[in-house]
């Protein structure tokens, strides 16, 4: 093995110009330049419609961070399972469905 010098200093291919600086604020809200027409005339109510529904900042104060079970009428909720009807239920299985899901799926065929 012959060692080897370097003749030069190594130049990068790519190149910075300039320190990378960030906007204090965001760009106003703008359609995609290539969006059609009829979107880009829709667009102003679209943005109205959107920061009326407070969706841009997520969830409002108004609504709980944490989701709460619908009540109503029509939704039971059970504590066990045997208040549930039987179709709920948990069936026995076979021994071959239990040697399917140990195997995790995989067919022996």
């Amino acid at each position: 093995m012959h060692p080897t010098f370097r003749l030069g200093v190594h130049k990068p291919l790519i190149r910075f110009i300039g320190k990378r600086q960030w906007p204090s604020k965001p760009e106003p809200q703008h359609p995609h330049p290539f969006a059609p027409a009829e979107l880009k005339k829709a667009f102003s109510d679209f943005v109205s419609k959107f920061q009326s529904s407070g969706a841009q900042a997520g969830l409002s104060s108004t609504q709980p961070a944490t989701s709460q079970p619908k009540s109503g009428p029509n939704v039971h909720v059970y504590q066990e399972f045997w208040q549930a009807p039987e179709r709920l239920w948990k069936s026995d299985l076979s021994e071959e469905e239990v040697e399917l899901a140990m195997s995790g799926g995989a067919s022996r065929y």
